[in-house]
């Protein structure tokens, strides 16, 4: 499997074992999620790189992926997508670095999908 498909398919296994245990409040976070992303006064390519910036800096490689792949569906591009990762290590310093490299080699992927 790829490096996308491999992420793709143990996330949303997870996620339908997450919501198939019925408790409330992670669904209510769940649908938060999802709700928070849609279109609103900020436009969803905003708020894609929004999420990118901030998981980059929270360095969660699964959210990163996750992001990239938002990105991806909403058209942005690579010189997009690289300037708000440079602005996420700027704030979150030289330790981003490491999820910077997995970042790079994820959209790279996205890139030949």
């Amino acid at each position: 499997m790829s490096l996308i498909q491999d992420f793709n398919t143990y996330r949303s296994k997870m996620n339908e074992k997450i919501l198939a245990s019925e408790n409330l409040i992670l669904k209510r976070i769940f649908n938060l999620d999802t709700n928070a992303y849609a279109e609103g006064h900020l436009d969803i390519r905003s708020k894609e790189l929004i999420g990118l910036t901030c998981s980059l800096v929270l360095r969660c490689d699964d959210c990163v992926k996750y992001h990239l792949g938002k990105c991806k569906e909403a058209g942005l591009t690579t010189e997009e997508v690289n300037e708000a990762m440079g602005i996420a290590t700027l704030v979150g310093g030289t330790i981003v670095v490491p999820h910077l490299r997995r970042a790079f080699e994820y959209w790279e992927a996205l890139s030949h999908v």
